[in-house]
């Protein structure tokens, strides 16, 4: 028999007393109305998933705002690199113009512009002006007279065209090369050959020669030029050496006779009494003299308008 109360209910039967099957908890709701209890269970795991999201967003605010900090200190170091380097490039700059504008030479410039010019002239200049076609002397009686070239020698060692007590010497000091050439007097009874010793620099020269031997028959080897009046000066024809220092230079000068005679054939009083010697000084002399003569030396750094 069914209860009166289970009349057109459609579902599940009531369920029977002492059957074992419990009817769920129920509680009420904001509403008054039933609610099974494990609504409290899912409403605690939604807090505790909030909570983390909650967590994962303050964790990504904290990343973020820790990323914009180290951002920032980035972009400082940035601007303090930039701005040193534009101010090196603008002093740069401003030393740059003041060392290429002209202004006037100093004292220690202008003579390093006299050392540098007379130290090049050796290969700068060329040999015919070096050695020029016509050298003027004073002769006996105070007379002008003018020595000419008669050729000049291929460059060549210092070994090669000096003597070896003093090949020996200037090698030591650096001596580069040596340029010859020959003349002879007005009259063609002298021959005078002049050799130009070049050395590392003046400072080398200077030391240079105070080791020279004091020999006037060593020096410069005599050059002759077949053909010419020169061509039996040799090393035995030789009267009487000399130099002379200018710059980096040593300028030697060996003279004799034209004719072939020998140092042992000549008598010394001749020596003393003949042009010969006067002769060779003079062109040695204007040679060294023309080779250190200082230069028109600029007033200013790019010519003569600063």
């Amino acid at each position: 028999m069914k209860p009166e109360g289970a009349k057109g209910r459609r579902g599940a039967p009531w369920p029977v007393r002492g059957s074992g099957t419990r009817a769920p908890n129920l509680v009420p709701d904001r509403r008054g109305r039933d609610r099974p209890a494990g609504g409290r269970a899912w409403t605690a795991g939604l807090r505790r998933g909030e909570a983390a999201r909650a967590a994962q967003a303050a964790r990504e605010r904290e990343e973020l705002e820790r990323g914009m900090r180290r951002r920032g200190l980035f972009l400082a170091l940035i601007g303090v690199i930039l701005v040193v380097a534009a101010t090196n490039v603008l002093l740069g700059t401003l030393g740059l113009l003041r060392e290429t504008r002209s202004r006037p030479l100093t004292a220690a410039e202008r003579a390093e512009y006299v050392r540098q010019d007379v130290a090049r002239r050796w290969h700068t200049w060329p040999a015919t002006r070096i050695f020029p076609s016509e050298v003027e002397y004073t002769g006996l009686g105070r007379t002008q007279r003018v020595a000419r070239r008669v050729g000049i020698a291929p460059e060549t060692s210092c070994r090669g065209g000096l003597d070896s007590p003093v090949a020996g010497v200037l090698e030591e000091y650096g001596c580069r090369t040596l340029l010859r050439a020959t003349y002879v007097d007005q009259s063609a009874a002298y021959a005078i050959t002049v050799g130009v010793a070049v050395l590392r620099d003046e400072e080398a020269r200077a030391e240079a020669a105070t080791r020279l031997p004091v020999d006037d028959r060593v020096g410069v080897r005599p050059v002759a030029f077949p053909g010419t009046v020169t061509e039996n000066f040799g090393a035995a024809q030789r009267q009487r050496t000399g130099w002379v220092a200018t710059g980096p230079y040593i300028v030697f000068t060996t003279s004799g006779y034209t004719d072939g005679r020998t140092r042992e054939a000549v008598p010394p009083e001749e020596i003393l009494h003949s042009e010969l010697w006067p002769v060779a000084q003079t062109i040695g002399g204007q040679i060294a003299r023309a080779l250190g003569r200082p230069p028109d030396v600029p007033r200013c750094t790019q010519g003569n308008v600063c």
